[in-house]
């Protein structure tokens, strides 16, 4: 991976400079910062503008690093997708980070990451999802603005009981993720390509072909590999990610990987076919009600139904709860405040 693969990605013609492709590059968020970084490794001249973004980049990706660290010492909760992807780049080259993602092994372990993450951190936004009824598996996003909020992505964390979510009809969830770090990552960009608009066959976006890139030589077992993306029902999003991949850029050993995906695509898509009749997994989002005194003692939230809403309680905000498609009315949110008052006076 270098400057080169990055014009070829971009479609930028390498005559038209460094500064052309910067240019290209900020179509994307974060990928303004690969480029830099790229460039940089190159000793392309920049002026100081640049090198403070590049800087403050660099900055939030040590710091992203930090906190993974810190929180699966003290509360077991590990880093999936991005941050594991960015060790198989090469030394200084910064692979684009748009959140932290971390799994919890269970909700107790979700609840006091995000604790810990609202005590260190400005935190100016905590988004919460549940996904499923009975049982349920939790999603938290906490944000928080950066050195130069108007000019950087802002630092957001997202955590989550499920490994992998699926897309709440014919993939199911998958709470767990259990693998070779680099098939792992595999993994990882096959189910945000199932996510994507108009998957399978929606265009890759350049930074999963630099992902594919940074794991192309890695040792991957073909055979193995392609049953363990068919065991994670991801077989076709792989399949298609490296369909997509191969006239742009070498697959090396995830090449054989491709090839021996094609057993595996006719039963998931016979499975999925089955599973397009069965209900959809239930999703509810949480519309901020009130943020909270840490509840330091709560393992868990606490669902509280009223005569009109069910009312999520966590140990940091509660929420009043809500489907994709409904968004709650001012009267639906004062109802939801006043049970909120009334159960702050029972307790």
């Amino acid at each position: 991976m270098n400057t080169a693969l990055l014009y070829h990605l971009l479609d930028v013609d390498p005559a038209d400079g460094p500064a052309e492709l910067l240019h290209r590059a900020r179509g994307s968020r974060h990928l303004p910062h690969l480029v830099l970084s790229a460039l940089a490794d190159d000793q392309v001249r920049m002026g100081e503008p640049a090198r403070a973004e590049l800087r403050r980049a660099r900055a939030r990706a040590d710091h992203y690093t930090r906190l993974a660290r810190e929180l699966a010492r003290s509360t077991g909760v590990r880093a999936i997708r991005g941050l594991p992807l960015a060790g198989y780049y090469p030394d200084g080259l910064l692979r684009p980070q748009d959140s932290l993602d971390l799994v919890a092994p269970d909700e107790a372990a979700l609840w006091q990451a995000v604790v810990r993450l609202v005590t260190d951190h400005p935190v100016e936004a905590i988004d919460v999802t549940l996904l499923g009824d009975r049982p349920h598996h939790t999603a938290v996003t906490v944000r928080w603005p950066a050195e130069d909020p108007l000019l950087d992505p802002w630092f957001r964390v997202h955590l989550t009981t499920a490994a992998l979510p699926g897309d709440g009809a014919t993939v199911p969830v998958r709470p767990y993720l259990v693998a070779d770090d680099h098939v792992e990552c595999l993994i990882a960009l096959a189910e945000s390509h199932l996510l994507a608009p108009g998957a399978p066959e929606a265009p890759c976006d350049p930074l999963a072909l630099l992902d594919l890139a940074a794991l192309a030589d890695q040792p991957f077992e073909p055979a193995e590999t392609a049953a363990v993306l068919a065991a994670y029902r991801l077989a076709p999003e792989a399949a298609a990610l490296l369909d997509l991949a191969a006239p742009r850029l070498p697959l090396g050993t995830l090449a054989a990987v491709r090839t021996a995906l094609t057993p595996e695509l006719a039963p998931e898509h016979r499975r999925r076919t089955e599973a397009a009749t069965a209900p959809r997994l239930p999703v509810r989002h949480g519309t901020l009600l009130r943020r909270t005194v840490l509840r330091h003692t709560w393992d868990e939230a606490r669902l509280l139904p009223t005569a009109d809403a069910v009312l999520l309680l966590t140990p940091v905000a509660d929420y009043l709860l809500a489907t994709p498609t409904t968004t709650p009315t001012p009267a639906a949110r004062t109802t939801a405040l006043h049970s909120l008052h009334h159960w702050d006076m029972s307790c």
